[in-house]
């Protein structure tokens, strides 16, 4: 069984839609206070290109554990 944790950071841009970030593996003792920074900095750059125009507000931001177990693998 593998355990992974990915971060995921969504915003919404200029035509209302959300645009998410997914960020595998991130560092275990990352703050709440890093991630928000760091938001904030994305948005202030405009370091993202999205088709819905520019980042303009942080949306959320979520940790997610997850594990996958294999039942099967075939020979190859």
């Amino acid at each position: 069984m593998v355990k992974t944790q990915s971060l995921r950071l969504s915003w919404r841009n200029q035509a209302g839609r959300v645009f998410s970030l997914s960020i595998n593996n991130p560092r275990n003792n990352i703050t709440q206070e890093e991630i928000e920074a760091f938001m904030d900095l994305a948005i202030q750059k405009n370091i993202f290109a999205t088709t819905g125009g520019d980042l303009v507000a942080k949306y959320d931001a979520h940790l997610l554990d997850s594990q996958d177990q294999d039942f099967y693998t075939p020979l190859t």
